[in-house]
């Protein structure tokens, strides 16, 4: 399922002014029922919109709807391979299932996930025009070794984004999240495929908070963020896909020639944990500590009984120690 049909696409058309629409004047539009009208608003709501009636005066959008736009994107990045869809089940899948036919840059966003996943397997959750689901394809010639700084390299352009879109304050928690004053404000999802000697292939899922509608909220287990909170305008999502792309396009050809040595100062000033109390959960097991930043190969430095020693790789989760 990658669109709406004919009728919901009327409906989201008509209801992304943030105005008031009656049952009646939606179903003349449509050339449905008043049942059938509140079947189609249940089925909007059921992919995230937040859409809501008032007796007497119809329904509305809690906000006003701004679609991604392929050609904007394109234009804005001067970047041709931009694919915008309605609904996948997964950006990041999307880009898998045409490897290795791919261009550098080719990225994938949509407007809703139905099985959007974050790291470990988790759901992301990814309610319909809400947030941005964004996806980009990268070929690496100098193979698999290189990489195992990438989602803190990818964490740096993300912020560098934000930045050059006027929105400031946003953090990273190693290996792959953005966080906003203590809360998850987006996050990272890196999958390969390649063999030891050769070439690798990258996607790079990135998973952004930017309205987060009050029904969906319900549905997350931790303390979270949204673009909405930084900003008290509205956040363009098609200006910020191209920034991604641009900060992309530019840092992962460095990346490769210098590895992660030259970002290390821009991390450790983009750091939340830095020089905090922290415990590493390692198979069941917990390691408790001080967070001292990151080595040239991204992994994570915590300092036990005054030795440093570097954790990477495997099923590893940071946490703040409680206080």
């Amino acid at each position: 399922m990658s669109e709406l049909n004919e009728q919901g696409n009327v409906l989201l058309t008509l209801l992304a002014d943030g105005e008031f629409h009656s049952g009646e004047k939606i179903g003349e539009l449509l050339g449905v029922s008043r049942t059938s009208v509140n079947n189609y608003i249940k089925a909007l709501q059921e992919i995230g919109l937040d859409i809501y009636k008032v007796t007497g005066k119809g329904y509305r959008s809690a906000v006003p709807i701004d679609l991604l736009n392929a050609q904007t994107i394109k234009n804005l990045s001067k970047n041709r391979n931009v694919h915008v869809e309605q609904i996948l089940d997964s950006t990041n899948q999307w880009l898998l299932d045409r490897l290795p036919n791919l261009e550098n840059g080719q990225s994938c966003i949509s407007e809703c996930q139905l099985t959007g996943r974050g790291r470990r397997g988790r759901t992301w959750v990814s309610p319909f025009a809400s947030h941005l689901y964004f996806s980009f394809y990268w070929r690496f010639d100098s193979g698999i070794d290189k990489l195992s700084g990438l989602s803190l390299l990818v964490g740096i352009a993300a912020v560098n984004a934000l930045d050059k879109i006027g929105l400031h304050g946003v953090t990273l928690k190693w290996p792959n999240d953005l966080y906003y004053q203590g809360k998850k404000l987006a996050g990272i999802l890196i999958e390969l495929n390649a063999q030891a000697t050769e070439a690798c292939h990258t996607v790079i899922g990135i998973g952004i908070n930017v309205r987060m509608p009050p029904e969906q909220a319900k549905l997350i287990d931790q303390p979270w963020s949204d673009l909405s909170q930084l900003s008290g305008e509205k956040v363009d999502r098609n200006l910020l896909s191209a920034a991604l792309i641009n900060e992309l396009q530019t840092l992962l050809p460095q990346y490769e020639q210098t590895g992660l040595h030259p970002y290390l100062t821009r991390w450790l000033d983009l750091d939340c944990f830095l020089n905090k109390a922290v415990n590493l959960l390692i198979a069941g097991k917990t390691e408790a500590g001080i967070c001292r930043g990151i080595n040239e190969s991204g992994a994570l430095l915590l300092e036990r009984d005054g030795v440093v020693e570097p954790y990477i790789g495997g099923e590893i989760s940071l946490r703040l120690a409680k206080q």
